[in-house]
């Protein structure tokens, strides 16, 4: 393993924060309206599903519809394209590329869980900011070189406090009060990176304590992000599933022609 993979492997578990779920942490079912603005004033919108340990995510990518169907209980990302009827699987385990956004899981969770090549120790709990948290260890060793790092989760939320990578990056998160956006009680949390030698970076995140996710996120470069007309009620399994009818694609490497099958 080299130094730099090490860190990406740390990187991955270190913003998990608001990234992974397991299924009995699962927040309220619902549905929601996606938007995102740019610092240009550009917006793009879709529309979110979330069931049972599922996610469904509709856009418009260059003018063609795309969906996006996550199941995190199998670890697996379908990606359709109504227009073609076809579609591609990917793996979505917590840390691939595939990893959709999903609700914050338990602080007990290990959080290197589903991440090959990293492992994690729990430490013990520790008060961080005035606020309970559950210590990790993490660790990455091959050839000789290890690399270690620690999280701290924050006990009744499961959100990352504080973590150290092995590059002497950190991260704190801390809860500024709680605001009402869109009809819904939130908590308003600043997260703050400090890279060595260089200037912290701020972020902003509104937490929804029933969705168990960030319904709004204020990124560095004047990006923001949030859910609108939030509607929780049960959603149909239907949505979670691929259309009968689509045909399974792989994505092609350079060169070559796209490959499909059933």
């Amino acid at each position: 393993m080299t130094r730099q993979l090490g860190l990406v492997l740390f990187a991955s578990a270190l913003c998990v924060g608001f990234a992974s779920a397991g299924a009995d942490d699962a927040g309220a079912q619902f549905s929601a309206e996606m938007v995102q603005r740019g610092p240009d004033g550009q917006t793009t919108s879709g529309k979110m599903y979330v069931g049972d340990g599922k996610t469904r995510m509709e856009m418009s990518q260059d003018g063609r519809e795309i969906v996006r169907i996550s199941d995190q209980e199998r670890h697996v990302d379908w990606v359709l394209f109504p227009d073609q009827k076809s579609y591609l699987e990917r793996s979505a385990a917590p840390g691939s590329e595939g990893a959709a956004v999903q609700k914050t899981p338990s602080a007990e969770a290990d959080p290197c869980a589903g991440i090959p090549g990293l492992t994690c120790r729990r430490v013990g709990e520790e008060d961080v900011g005035g606020r309970a948290a559950i210590k990790w260890e993490m660790s990455a060793t091959e050839q000789g070189e290890t690399l270690t790092g620690a999280q701290w989760l924050d006990v009744e939320r499961g959100l990352p406090l504080k973590s150290v990578a092995p590059n002497g990056q950190t991260m704190e998160l801390k809860l500024l009060g709680t605001e009402t956006i869109d009809g819904r009680q939130v908590e308003k949390w600043q997260a703050t990176v400090q890279v060595p030698n260089q200037q912290p970076v701020e972020s902003f995140q509104w937490y929804d304590p029933e969705l168990k996710l960030a319904v709004r996120a204020e990124l560095p470069g004047g990006v923001v992000s949030e859910l609108k007309d939030v509607r929780v009620g049960t959603q149909p399994d239907s949505l979670f599933v691929v259309p009968a009818g689509y045909t399974r694609v792989t994505m092609p490497q350079a060169g070559e022609q796209p490959q499909s099958g059933r």
